[in-house]
């Protein structure tokens, strides 16, 4: 029997970006059901060997995140069982990211919780793209590829005369500077920061701006926009200050609760992001545009299977 052979299985997180990864790649997805019993616990069931098989799972803990996140562990689990030589889970999106850290006393730290349960179901390896925080690599004892969705959102904005010139990058914080430069140096255009404060989670107070915004054309970069409370804001604030026109850009469309909908109203031109996260049909108005990360996550699993370089992907664009 052919053995390290490279196989690629979903859950029901977001199906339509593993079947165009396995696309990429040149192989049909793997047999695998998963699915849910009367009471709600899940069930896997994988319908060929993965004995001694090089596997992968591609699976965004996105909404319904804890079902998502269930899913990926049992799949793990199944897959060691079944004797699999190597089980790399790719997670276009992390969900509990934004609990990196303990701010105030008694809480969590939950994207080290997930890490933890992630390896302790038996994974081997971990391909993520733009985490929330870098030093989430760092909360798994396995080895993690960490993937960049910029050059993709980088060529789009070119493409559509978003550089050089009249066009600045604008970080909605400041913590997104590293960010923001990465994709400022590819569009060759200075960048601009939004100084804020959060009285409370999910709300936004702006402070001020920090850079010359007045008649340029203002792009936004993000790593998510869940309620689009920041970055409807921050355009706001920049026509304000006589920006002529603002877009904004981000990897993970997480886009809950009213989001859409103030989107729509917001003065933002366009929004572009990526499909990390699957957007239903009700969320796809005119104004977003959607970009695969498919060729770039099927890239690095080729070069992960062939034991060849991930990072040699990003030699060109500014790390961050």
């Amino acid at each position: 029997m052919q053995t390290n052979t490279l196989r690629v299985f979903t859950g029901n997180a977001n199906p339509e970006l593993a079947a165009k990864i396995a696309r990429e790649l040149g192989i049909e997805l793997g047999a695998i059901q998963v699915s849910k019993f009367s009471d709600g616990e899940i069930g896997v069931k994988i319908e060929e060997s993965a004995r001694g098989q090089d596997i992968f799972i591609i699976q965004p803990t996105c909404a319904p995140v804890n079902d998502n996140l269930m899913e990926l562990l049992i799949m793990i689990d199944a897959f060691r069982r079944a004797s699999a030589r190597r089980i790399t889970v790719a997670l276009p999106y992390y969900g509990y990211a934004r609990q990196d850290k303990k701010v105030r006393p008694r809480e969590p730290v939950t994207a080290r919780l997930v890490a933890n349960l992630i390896t302790t179901a038996g994974a081997s390896r971990v391909l993520c793209v733009d985490l929330h925080a870098g030093q989430i690599q760092g909360f798994f004892d396995l080895p993690v590829d960490h993937l960049y969705a910029g050059p993709i959102i980088a060529e789009y904005l070119r493409s559509e005369g978003l550089y050089n010139g009249n066009t600045v990058v604008v970080s909605p914080d400041v913590g997104g500077v590293a960010r923001a430069r990465a994709l400022a140096e590819h569009l060759n255009t200075p960048i601009a920061i939004i100084a804020k404060r959060r009285p409370a989670p999910n709300k936004v107070e702006i402070m001020e701006i920090i850079g010359d915004v007045a008649g340029k054309t203002c792009v936004m970069i993000d790593d998510m926009i869940d309620t689009a409370g920041t970055i409807v804001q921050g355009a706001e604030a920049l026509m304000e200050r006589g920006a002529a026109a603002v877009h904004a850009c981000c990897t993970h469309a997480v886009l809950s609760g009213k989001a859409v909908e103030r989107i729509q109203c917001s003065p933002l031109e366009t929004l572009v992001v990526t499909d990390t996260v699957p957007l239903p049909e009700h969320k796809r108005i005119p104004k977003i545009k959607v970009l695969s990360v498919a060729p770039l996550i099927a890239d690095a699993i080729r070069r992960i299977h062939e034991d060849s370089s991930v990072s040699e992907l990003f030699i060109n664009y500014g790390h961050h």
